[in-house]
């Protein structure tokens, strides 16, 4: 679409500036016949872009009911508004493509960093980093090897599609972990998380790489290949942080209008991107950093900016897929369709899950957890916006390395995305969900303080229904503000009794929300997901000891063993960093982590053999 304004406008700049035009033609009717017809085509592509994005939109409604992944909507919908589709719009400017998918990228990630709880990277952070590095290497060496010999490319080439498709994209892996609404265990969805915002950079430097020594007729890597990706790396670090702590000062200062606190936000960190691509770092690693450190700082409005930011987010991954579509023709796919669905499913089948089993080998991952971290190795953006590269350097077969990886990305959408909560069930790696509020509001920016407005609405399991509020134990400097049954506004008192549908709006803190959630919220969980069916009918302390725990039960523990506490035998088992869901088998009975604070094990979860012939004796 910005193509055909681009060439419109220059049409008419052409015909304006022709010497051998009259003056009087040129500064009369025609200047005039010209402006209208500009507009009539600028007005045209409004109403094309708004269409497209009203129908996306009203699409993702069908995604969840048809088990389709929410970014195979867009990019289906942008093919069929393309040059082959229902549409017929003609868009082969890949110079706009990779321009509007890089910030829309940055976009994403930049939302994606603010969301990701810094407590996940003493969980997730080196296996994350392993699989972002060594892992894209693998699955790049792999696919690529596998290609060249598939479509008899040099090797260089194969390398080049390898280092394409190498990456987990992090639009994808944001979007459907957060749109199915699955609930992983904290090892497993902060690994995904993190080396899907951190890998981009890896694959990026690859492929420019190897575009690079393909255009000059190289065929051998140099030192300088190490040079560069320290370089990359550690520039798109250090201004990533430098460029966050900088945000937050500024935030925290500056007074303006609410709307603009996350544009503020948005264009300094679209600034960093900008900044660290110009040194010669990596931009999408700093703006992930970027947001990293305004999310888990304290920001004035942040809840607020958090909205807006998530609508920005959105509006990036809509617009980015439907340029895709667009840009896409579907009957060239068609003639490298077997071979390119061939390369996806060696991805996602053995290079993928090699490249999880050499990366996980040194980490507490138990089988299951790596299985279902191989079968997200989401594909969506990056490898389509990767593949302009070869497109814009001129390179031999550039064209077909683009259909190729464009193919790759429709696979994994099908069979990844639609299956993920499957395979997560399959794979144990699903956690009960924890109670939340309906909606959060920001106080800090007429409040002196981190005070936020949260929205709850009881239902029928909220066992508060019915009380009378003078016997709630609320935490301390938490106050119920409003109560709202149906249309009226109550002014609560000690004596008011809580009925079924009512909506509070309760004062507090960040800190006050799980106490708050676990009184006035009821989380919506599978049955297979639920409290007593997960961690077991006994519910014990992490510090209860073995032997204690033992002969309160019935069952024989070493005496080397009798003096560990719960919480040690986990340790024993898991390393430093225990999460909630981690199981183990002992003593013919199931032990489960039932909650964590700063890893240290609190509750631990007992479910009893079913073919033990020594019946529960009680609780600790």
């Amino acid at each position: 679409m910005s193509l055909l304004i681009c060439m419109q406008l220059t049409d008419y700049s052409a015909f304006f500036s022709n010497k051998d035009t009259p003056a009087s033609i040129v500064l009369g009717v025609s200047h005039r016949h010209g402006f209208l017809v500009c507009m009539d085509y600028i007005n045209t592509l409004f109403l094309i872009g708004a269409l497209l994005l009203c129908a996306s939109i009203l699409a993702s409604s069908l995604s969840s009911k048809l088990g389709i992944p929410l970014l195979l909507v867009f990019l289906i919908i942008g093919m069929v508004a393309g040059e082959e589709g229902l549409g017929g719009i003609a868009f082969d400017n890949t110079n706009t493509a990779f321009m509007i998918g890089s910030l829309a990228l940055a976009i994403i990630l930049l939302d994606g960093g603010m969301r990701t709880k810094v407590e996940n990277f003493r969980v997730g952070l080196w296996p994350a980093l392993s699989m972002a590095s060594v892992g894209v290497i693998v699955s790049a060496g792999l696919t690529g090897a596998l290609t060249a010999w598939l479509l008899d490319l040099h090797w260089l080439q194969g390398l080049l599609l390898g280092a394409i498709v190498g990456s987990t994209d992090a639009a994808a892996v944001f979007s459907l972990l957060q749109g199915k609404g699955l609930n992983l265990k904290q090892r497993v969805g902060a690994t995904l998380e993190i080396e899907s915002g951190s890998n981009d950079p890896m694959a990026i430097f690859l492929t420019i790489t190897l575009v690079e020594m393909l255009s000059s007729g190289q065929e051998h890597f140099s030192w300088n290949f190490l040079l560069l990706l320290v370089q990359q790396f550690g520039l798109g670090g250090l201004c990533g942080i430098a460029g966050g702590l900088l945000l937050v000062w500024l935030v925290n200062r500056v007074k303006l209008a609410t709307g603009l606190y996350p544009l503020l936000i948005t264009s300094g960190a679209i600034l960093v991107f900008a900044a660290t691509n110009s040194i010669g770092g990596s931009g999408f690693l700093a703006i992930y950093l970027t947001g990293l450190i305004l999310g888990n700082r304290r920001v004035h409005n942040l809840q607020n900016i958090l909205h807006v930011q998530d609508g920005m987010a959105w509006l990036s991954q809509i617009g980015m897929f439907l340029m895709l579509g667009l840009l896409v023709t579907p009957s060239e796919m068609l003639v490298i369709a077997l071979p390119a669905v061939g390369v996806a499913l060696f991805l996602i089948l053995v290079a993928r899950p090699l490249a999880v089993l050499i990366c996980l080998a040194p980490f507490a991952f138990n089988w299951r957890e790596r299985l279902f971290i191989s079968w997200v190795g989401l594909r969506g953006a990056v490898p389509i916006i990767l593949a302009i590269f070869p497109l814009l350097a001129g390179l031999e077969q550039a064209q077909t390395l683009f259909n190729i990886a464009f193919v790759v990305v429709l696979v994994s959408l099908v069979l990844q995305g639609s299956s993920l909560p499957l395979a997560a069930r399959l794979c144990r790696v699903e956690i009960p969900p924890q109670p939340a509020p309906l909606q959060r509001t920001s106080l800090d920016i007429a409040v002196d303080g981190d005070y936020e407005v949260m929205i709850y609405q009881l239902q029928d399991a909220n066992w508060c229904v019915g009380v009378a509020l003078r016997q709630l134990k609320m935490p301390a400097d938490t106050r119920i503000a409003a109560v709202f049954r149906g249309s009226h506004l109550l002014h609560p008192t000690g004596s008011t009794r809580l009925a079924l549908n009512d909506v509070l709006c309760i004062l507090g803190r960040p800190q006050d929300l799980p106490a708050l959630s676990k009184l006035f919220s009821k989380a919506h969980t599978p049955s297979y997901l639920e409290n007593r069916r997960f961690f077991g009918d006994f519910i014990l302390e992490g510090d209860a000891q073995l032997g204690a725990v033992a002969q309160f039960y019935g069952f024989v523990v070493p005496e080397t063993l009798a003096d560990m506490s719960l919480a040690g035998l986990f340790r024993r088992e898991f390393g430093g960093h225990p999460v909630v869901g981690d199981r183990i088998e002992w003593e013919g009975h199931t032990w489960v982590v039932a909650a964590i604070d700063n890893d240290q094990i609190l509750k631990v979860g007992l479910k009893l053999s079913t073919d033990t012939d020594k019946p529960p004796l009680g609780f600790l």
